[in-house]
C-alpha cells in the first residue's frame, strides 16, 4: 500500500507541476516548446553583458539573516563602499545580532543606522518601499527566492539571490522578463565559481591547456541528514519537505556553475540543450527519521520519495556532455567532482589533480598518472587566476568556504561601484537552476530527455565569454 501511495503521489505531483508551472513538458523534445521564444521577440534590453550606472556607495538590504544570510551581511558590511541600511528576518534576535555585527564591521563610520523589519512574513515588502536600497540580498527558503527577487527589481534594486534562483520554469521566465524590463541585475550567488581550484581551471581552459572541451562532471554530494533535527527553526524546518515531495536533482548549481563557465555555456560558444535524469530509490531519509525521531513525529509521517542520489546527463548544442549528480543523504565524503575533460588532458577536483598529454611540468611525464599536491606547484605559478592572485590572501583571512564567499561578495560590490558587468548574469542563474526542475520531469518520465528553454531568446550566441578578470 505504501508503494502504491508513493506512485500515486508521484503521478499527481507531476500532473500538478504541469498545471502550475508550464504546459511545455508534453512536447519538450519536439521543438515546439513554447518557452523557446524566437529571437525576433527578444527584448531590446538584453542583460547578457549589462553594465549598470556606477554606485559610489552601495546601499544594501538583506532579507533573511539565518545561517547563510548572516554571512553575506557581515562580510558585505566589511567591504569598502557599502552601507547596510536594512535587515529583514522573521526572528528579531537574528536581525538584531546581524545588525550589531554589521555596525562593528563599519568601524563607527558606516552602517550606523540599520532599520530592522521583523513584523511577519510580508515585512520585507515594507522594507523595499521605505528604504529604497540599491542592492537586496535574498537568503530565504527556496520558494521565496523568485517572488522576492521580482519584487526587489520592481522596487528599483539590483538583487542577489541564494541558490537556486527559482523553482519553476515560469518563475525563471518571470525573473528574466523583470530584469530586462527594469534594467536591474539579478544574480544567483553561486559562490563555488570563485573557489581557487575553479578559478585556476577556468584560466587553464581559456588558455587552451586541455584542448577542445568535451565533457564535464559536476556534483553536490554533501550528507545533510542532520538538518532534519532543525524541526521548528532553521534550514531543516523547510528543506526537509523538499526531500519528501520532490524527486530529481534539487541542488545542481554548486557543481554545475563552474563547469558551465569552463564550457562558455550561454556565452557565445555553446549552450544547454537536453537533459536526461534518473534517481535511485529513496531510502536514507525514511531510515534516518525512524532511527532519530519518535514514531509519531511529523518526519515519520512523511514518505520521502526523493531518490537518495540523482544522476543527470546534460547534452549541449555542440554535443558535449556534463554528468550532474546530487546526493544529500548517503554516508559518503563531500565532493563536487569539478571535472573538465578535453582533447589534451583533464582537470579534476577532490582532490585537485591534473593529467595532461605529454605530462605535467613538475609532475608525471605522462597522462596515465595524476599530478597532485606539491607536483602542481608549477601549474599554480603559471596559471593561477589573476583574481585569486589579487584577493586570495585577503579572502583566506576573511573566510567563507575557503575564501570563495568573500571573493564573490567583493566582486559584487566592485562591479556595482565601477559599473561593470557581473561575473554571472541572470540567464546563467536560470539555466543552472533549471536543471532542478527539468530533472524532476525527466525522472517522472523514466529518464526521457527534456529540452532547456532558451532564456536568452537566442542572444547567447553573441554574448561574450566571462573575462579572466584581474
Amino acid at each position: 500500500m505504501k508503494s502504491n501511495r508513493r506512485d500515486f503521489l508521484r503521478k499527481t505531483s507531476i500532473a500538478g507541476m504541469g498545471l502550475a508551472m508550464t504546459p511545455a513538458w508534453s512536447n519538450s523534445i519536439t521543438g515546439n516548446n513554447p518557452y523557446n521564444i524566437p529571437a525576433s521577440l527578444s527584448s531590446a534590453n538584453y542583460m547578457g553583458g549589462f553594465s549598470a550606472p556606477k554606485l559610489e556607495t552601495v546601499k544594501c538590504a538583506f532579507i533573511g539573516v539565518g545561517a547563510r544570510g548572516s554571512g553575506h551581511a557581515h562580510q558585505i558590511a566589511s567591504i569598502e563602499g557599502t552601507e547596510v541600511v536594512a535587515i529583514c528576518d522573521l526572528y528579531q534576535d537574528l536581525a538584531e545580532k546581524s545588525a550589531n555585527i554589521c555596525k562593528e564591521n563599519g568601524g563607527g563610520t558606516r552602517h550606523k543606522k540599520i532599520s530592522l523589519y521583523t513584523d511577519g512574513e510580508n515585512d520585507w515588502k515594507k522594507m523595499l518601499k521605505k528604504e529604497k536600497p540599491d542592492a537586496v540580498f535574498v537568503c530565504t527558503p527556496w520558494k521565496l527566492h523568485a517572488p522576492m527577487a521580482i519584487e526587489a527589481m520592481n522596487s528599483g534594486a539590483h538583487v542577489f539571490v541564494e541558490v537556486p534562483l527559482a523553482l519553476t520554469i515560469q518563475e525563471m521566465w518571470d525573473i528574466v522578463d523583470t530584469s530586462e524590463k527594469t534594467q536591474k541585475h539579478c544574480m544567483m550567488m553561486e559562490n563555488v565559481n570563485y573557489g581557487r581550484e575553479e578559478l585556476l581551471y577556468l584560466n587553464m581552459c581559456r588558455k587552451g591547456v586541455i584542448g577542445e572541451l568535451l565533457h564535464g562532471e559536476a556534483s553536490y554530494i554533501h550528507e545533510l541528514r542532520g538538518q532534519m533535527k532543525e524541526v521548528e527553526r532553521g534550514t531543516g524546518s523547510w528543506r526537509t519537505y523538499h526531500y519528501a515531495n520532490r524527486d530529481g536533482n534539487l541542488y545542481p548549481t554548486h557543481g554545475l556553475g563552474p563547469v558551465a563557465q569552463y564550457m562558455n555555456l550561454a556565452r557565445g560558444e555553446d549552450n544547454f540543450k537536453f537533459i536526461n535524469s534518473f534517481s535511485s530509490p529513496g531510502k536514507g531519509r525514511n531510515l534516518y527519521a525512524a532511527k532519530n525521531f519518535p514514531a509519531d513525529h511529523k518526519w515519520n509521517k512523511l514518505d520521502f520519495k526523493g531518490g537518495d542520489i540523482n544522476t543527470s546527463i546534460v547534452k549541449t548544442n555542440m554535443g558535449r556532455t556534463i554528468m550532474v549528480q546530487w546526493d544529500e543523504t548517503s554516508p559518503r565524503p563531500y565532493t563536487r567532482h569539478n571535472m573538465i575533460q578535453g582533447t589534451k588532458g583533464t582537470l579534476a577536483g577532490f582532490p585537485t589533480r591534473i593529467a595532461l598529454e605529454g605530462g605535467v611540468e613538475g609532475g608525471p611525464d605522462n597522462h596515465h598518472e595524476w599530478a597532485e599536491g606539491e607536483q602542481l606547484q608549477k601549474i599554480y605559478e603559471k596559471y593561477e587566476h589573476p583574481l585569486y592572485v589579487r584577493l586570495g590572501e585577503l579572502a583566506t583571512k576573511m573566510g567563507g568556504h575557503g575564501g570563495m564567499d568573500f571573493i564573490m561578495r567583493y566582486r559584487i560590490i566592485e562591479c556595482l561601484r565601477n559599473g561593470l558587468p557581473l561575473d554571472q548574469n541572470v540567464y546563467e542563474g536560470c539555466y543552472w537552476s533549471a536543471v532542478g526542475t527539468l530533472s524532476e520531469v525527466s525522472v517522472a518520465q523514466n529518464g526521457a530527455p527534456q529540452e532547456f528553454p532558451d532564456f536568452t531568446r537566442g542572444n547567447w550566441k553573441t554574448t561574450a565569454p566571462l573575462d579572466i578578470v584581474g
